[in-house]
């Protein structure tokens, strides 16, 4: 093992504990961002001015009403802006825009005493519009030929050759949903101005370091002026990434006007209308199987709804094709990937980034598929896994492609698949109304940033005179526990208790430049930085526990707070080398840094190494459909998942639950609509509250939830062994759709396939149940019906289009 990969003697990584926060979180008393305004004095509220057409542009722009309202006291526009007016990296995203891009787009902002001076200011304030056309939907964005950004192509292998190999060839389309954060905690910042003129901003973010640099150019200063500070946040997924910055810039604009703090806090209806989310795409392909039904060739076009502006948009469709191959080897592939631009809010990274989107299509591919070719979906994938060898279609090796059908076989095993399928075909046979099904999925998920750049982490520890550790990283906790893996790792590289070490917030001033806490790669880049500086630290105490115990540096181990030298008796507490170090004067803190080698990613070519390594997981998933309504339940889901060898199996294995149910209601439940009518409300979000756009709660648990973790799994050269787990699981639940999609059919003759829309709500679920029962679904040997495919000889194609 390497030596950020091996362990040492009595490790509290590897350790179940609780999270770090977990009683503050249950009881009350841990602090939000928007809590803080009670403990500062003298604060002004923010509150937009959304202008409710989806396009057009500003006229005329009347602020006098607004100051005229009692209670308000500044209206901020674009001549306030001394900098830069834009609240993005691509300098697309106009803080305060003069030409309103979707239904909500927020124009100004009103600062007032209370929150509630400042609505009625905004309500207040008057804008004329000139309108102008608007699109609003995928369909019509890709029909007016309306893209931004960059258009990657990947390539590997002979495509017309693989198409001229191929026994069976498909064709077809898939379109699917965006898919809303919907985290508990909003937007949120909290700007004050301290006597040195300094900018200090308290925001709800992933992405200190770039919050704190969006602030700067917006106000015109330096970083060194602005400080960002988060403490934790109330969940983020991704939705906190890139699109605090505008708020907390904001915030920072009218405390530098006023004087005085100044808090933005959207509300849940404003969140929704003004903040962007997971991409839907639309994708359509081509594949070849040869006669036994391994994939020969993939033509496919993957478009994202990129939204008004570019946000992180070209990423994530980057990934998205990076993603497409799943657990597959697809030996000739052409991937083209490009970004519509329409009026609607800026989609943004959320979590899988692109990946779930990916792997979405090709996973569709295969359950589709599967009853043309008159296999088993189980046994297609299983025939498609990578072998030793083998390649991703961007050039990267797949190491260790064993563990693909270790995390198979064992979920095979734990969920006593063959037994259960035995069952299901005997119940199936005794209802006529209601069917069950069993699905299994895998998945292969690249750990790293796309962008080599951002693979780099920092970190502060302090260690003091009584022996207490105190310990900053670049990273930020948004709930999913990476402060309490932190803590463990400091915890094991200095050989003591965790209950002398502490965590500080997440602040731009002890850590800068860091890179956001997304991607996964969270413990990964902190907590080998963390790793980095404790280890400096520790071989400057080992020198000095060496002279105390009489043996040389090399021979003293410091295990569960005490150092003790090989083959001694003589032993020497933390506290007391601690306080001998500084006694002798040596330096007691340290600056760790880690950058993630190995990697290299051309953008140009679509070639490279972008991973450190794959994450794998195996999910499956029983569920049971009512043939009158086409409502389901979800009986049982089994998991195995890869996260190496664990820092906080706990932890992990809550990761590992919650990715999943979000994953099945992304798939399954969450169906966002906008109004694309030709109306006066036109490109409005419908779904504008938890009313009206359901999200998974404990009804959609699986009635059984079994979830295991991969043994003897540990990574080389990665943080003790470790793997991440924030994102992969999530892509778990593609069992549970592709398990509705096998019940559907299960109505109609043997060798039905259906198509599934995505989501497949209970009526999407209905209408595949129809389809089946009434002949139009995808039979073997049959001619193409109601737009469904079939199989074919050599050389010919079927159309199976969504």
């Amino acid at each position: 093992m390497s030596q950020l990969s091996e362990r040492p003697e009595k490790p509290v990584v590897g350790l179940s504990l609780p999270h770090e926060s977990a009683t503050p979180h249950v009881t009350g008393t841990a602090l939000y961002t928007d809590d803080l305004i009670h403990r500062t004095k003298d604060v002004l509220h923010a509150y937009p001015v959304q202008v409710m057409k989806a396009h057009g542009r500003i006229t005329a722009l009347r602020t006098a009403p607004a100051l005229a309202v009692p209670g308000v006291v500044r209206v901020l526009t674009g001549a306030d802006v001394p900098g830069v007016n834009d609240a993005g990296m691509k300098h697309d995203e106009p803080l305060f825009p003069d030409e309103v891009m979707f239904h909500g787009h927020a124009v100004a902002w009103v600062l007032g005493e209370t929150l509630e001076a400042a609505r009625l200011g905004a309500a207040a304030v008057e804008v004329d519009l000139d309108e102008r056309p608007s699109l609003i939907t995928l369909a019509e964005a890709i029909a007016a030929e309306s893209f931004h950004g960059a258009r990657p192509v990947m390539e590997t292998g002979d495509l017309d050759a693989g198409f001229a190999d191929s026994a069976h060839v498909f064709t077809g389309e898939l379109q699917f949903s965006d898919q809303e954060h919907f985290y508990l905690e909003t937007h949120a910042a909290l700007a004050l101005i301290d006597e040195a003129g300094q900018v200090f901003v308290q925001s709800s973010t992933q992405h200190p370091s770039e919050t704190q640099e969006i602030v700067a150019h917006v106000l015109g200063l330096h970083s060194h002026e602005v400080t960002v500070q988060c403490l934790r946040m109330g969940g983020g997924f991704g939705g906190k990434e890139m699109q605090p910055h505008g708020f907390a810039a904001v915030a920072a604009l009218g405390a530098r006007l006023t004087g005085r703090p100044v808090r933005v806090r959207l509300n849940r209806t404003q969140d929704l209308t003004m903040s962007g989310k997971r991409h839907g795409f639309h994708a359509s392909w081509r594949i070849g199987f040869d006669a036994e039904g391994r994939i020969q060739a993939l033509d496919a076009t993957l478009t994202a709804d990129g939204g008004w502006s570019l946000d992180l948009s070209e990423p994530v469709v980057a990934r998205a094709l990076c993603h497409i191959d799943n657990t597959y080897w697809l030996p000739n592939a052409r991937v083209t990937g490009r970004i519509a631009r329409t009026n609607k809010v800026s989609n943004t990274a959320f979590r899988g980034f692109g990946g779930p989107q990916g792997m979405l299509v090709i996973e569709d591919i295969m359950g589709r598929c599967a009853p043309l070719l008159g296999l088993d979906p189980t046994e297609l994938r299983e025939r498609n896994f990578y072998r030793p060898g083998q390649c991703t279609p961007y050039g990267q090796p797949v190491v260790r492609p064993e563990r693909i059908s270790a995390v198979w076989e064992q979920v095979k095993e734990n969920g006593a698949v063959a037994d259960r399928q035995r069952e299901i075909a005997a119940f199936n046979a005794a209802h006529p109304h209601t069917k069950r099904a069993l699905a299994l999925t895998a998945l292969k998920f690249g750990i790293s940033f796309n962008l080599t750049a951002f693979n780099q982490g920092g970190a502060l520890v302090l260690i003091y005179k009584d022996g207490s550790v105190l310990i900053n990283h670049g990273g930020t906790e948004m709930g999913q526990g990476l402060h309490t893996k932190m803590l463990q790792v400091a915890a094991t590289t200095l050989g003591i208790p965790l209950h002398k070490v502490r965590l500080a917030p997440t602040r731009t001033d002890k850590v800068p430049n860091t890179s956001a806490t997304a991607a996964s790669a969270g413990t990964d880049l902190n907590g080998a930085a963390v790793k980095n500086a404790c280890e400096q630290l520790r071989e400057r105490l080992l020198q000095v526990a060496a002279t105390r115990l009489g043996t040389s540096a090399a021979d003293v181990r410091i295990v569960e707070g005490v150092a003790r030298g090989l083959g001694g008796d003589a032993e020497l507490g933390w506290d007391e080398l601690v306080r001998t170090a500084y006694m002798q004067r040596v330096q007691l803190s340290a600056a760790g840094f880690y950058r993630t080698e190995g990697l290299h990613w051309d953008p140009k070519s679509f070639q490279g190494t972008p991973f450190k390594y794959f994450a794998h997981g195996a999910a499956a998933a029983e569920v049971e459909v009512d043939g009158f309504t086409g409502a389901y339940r979800i009986r049982r889901v089994d998991i195995v998942h890869d996260v190496g060898d664990s820092l906080s199996p706990m932890i992990d294995i809550g990761q590992i639950e919650g990715g999943f149910v979000q994953g099945a209601g992304w798939l399954t439940l969450e169906d966002l609509r906008w109004d694309a009518g030709d109306g006066p409300n036109r490109g409005r979000l419908l779904t504008q509250a938890a009313s009206t756009y359901k999200l998974p709660s404990f009804s959609e648990m699986p009635e059984e939830f079994h979830v295991a973790l991969l043994q003897n799994a540990a990574e080389e050269g990665a943080v003790y062994g470790s793997k991440a787990v924030g994102e992969p699981p999530l892509m778990l639940a593609f069992c549970v759709r592709e398990a509705l999609r096998q019940a559907a059919a299960a109505f109609g003759p043997d060798g039905t396939g259906v198509e599934l829309a995505s989501p497949a709500t209970p009526e999407a679920v209905y209408w595949a149940v129809q389809a089946a029962r009434g002949g139009a679904g995808q039979r073997v040997g049959f001619g193409a019906g109601s737009g469904a495919g079939h199989g074919t000889r050599a050389g010919a194609e079927a159309l199976s289009g969504a």
